[in-house]
């Protein structure tokens, strides 16, 4: 029951962050946003189903700031993102206590995956040219690196806080 809570808050504060945080990207047509940080939080802290929920939630706000082409690709890729950064996250932590390093490694890979699943789904869903898709690979990118710039310090201070969520 603690987990849906948390999806339902961390999955709410994604949307607005995601809206009030939006920068958008005129020759893609996609956007950028603050969001990845909020969805690399709730994964880092509180693993895979709530860090999949939260990055699905990031769905509703492009349909609510008019990016709904975006809204099915965002539903799947960063839901399936938010739950490989958690899922691995854990994971990584049977065999190092490096706290830094395990989100750091999981951030990357869950990044590349929202990356490589936006550069799909732009070309096979919304039709992008390749050099179009290929134009939005930077943003993504940064917004991965700014994620996990955000996320890791927030994780150490709700940890710091809350010292039984390391376990």
């Amino acid at each position: 029951m603690i987990k849906l809570a948390l999806s339902i808050v961390f999955g709410a504060l994604a949307i607005t962050v995601t809206i009030v945080f939006v920068i958008p990207i005129f020759a893609t047509g996609g956007y950028f946003n603050l969001g990845e940080a909020i969805v690399y939080t709730a994964a880092l802290v509180f693993g895979p189903y709530v860090g999949a929920f939260t990055g699905g939630s990031i769905a509703t706000a492009d349909v609510l700031i008019g990016y709904g082409q975006f809204a099915p690709g965002t539903l799947i890729i960063k839901g399936l993102e938010g739950a490989i950064v958690g899922f691995l996250n854990q994971k990584l932590r049977k065999y190092t206590s490096n706290m830094s390093l395990n989100a750091t490694v999981s951030v990357i890979i869950g990044g590349l995956e929202l990356v490589a699943g936006y550069f799909i789904y732009e070309q096979l869903v919304l039709g992008y040219t390749l050099p179009l898709a290929l134009a939005e690979v930077p943003f993504n990118l940064v917004q991965m690196a700014i994620g996990l710039v955000v996320a890791v310090p927030i994780m150490f201070a709700v940890q710091r806080v809350f010292p039984q969520l390391k376990s």
